[in-house]
Order: structure tokens, then C-alpha cells, then sequence
């Protein structure tokens, strides 16, 4: 799940720097959720 985060924030960060300012906002939200649920599984998997 964190890979795939952060293979999300690397194509946002390519796509923002060619321009392509809708993937690289699109891109980064995605990553950003996908970072925040694999905290939440991470914490739960901690607690149980």
C-alpha cells in the first residue's frame, strides 16, 4: 500500500513538472489517501 503511495506522488510530481496540472492534483489525492489508510492499518494492526 506504501508503495503504491508513493509511486502516486512520484507520477505527480513528473506530471507537475510537464505540466499536466489535473494528473498531478489527481495524483497527489490519491497518494495522500492511500497514505492515510495505510497509517489507520498500520495503528490497527499495532493495537490488535
Amino acid at each position: 500500500m506504501l508503495e503504491l503511495a508513493l509511486l502516486f506522488f512520484v507520477i505527480a510530481i513528473i506530471a507537475g513538472a510537464l505540466g499536466a496540472g489535473g494528473v498531478a492534483g489527481l495524483s497527489m489525492a490519491i497518494g495522500k489517501w492511500l497514505v492515510l489508510v495505510f497509517l489507520v492499518l498500520a495503528v490497527l494492526s499495532l493495537l490488535l
